[in-house]
């Protein structure tokens, strides 16, 4: 999937299958298709939000290491 979108272009296109999914207006076979395009676009997302946690994460211990106080 990765069509380098943004976390939320990807959580806004989540949300719009979301919606047309709960219509319950779609076929069977439309509608597993874009069940499977969900869980795609939910996996992007998951990867893109362990990704900022990792980085923050990073910083973060960088800080620790910057404000440590020494005898």
């Amino acid at each position: 999937m990765s069509d380098n979108k943004t976390f939320e272009e990807n959580l806004k296109e989540l949300e719009n299958i979301v919606v047309e999914l709960e219509k319950g207006e779609l076929g069977l076979e439309e509608s597993i298709s874009k069940f499977e395009k969900g869980i795609a676009v939910s996996k992007e997302c998951n990867s893109k939000l362990e990704d900022a946690e990792k980085r923050i994460n990073i910083l973060l211990e960088g800080k620790e290491e910057e404000f440590k106080v020494e005898e």
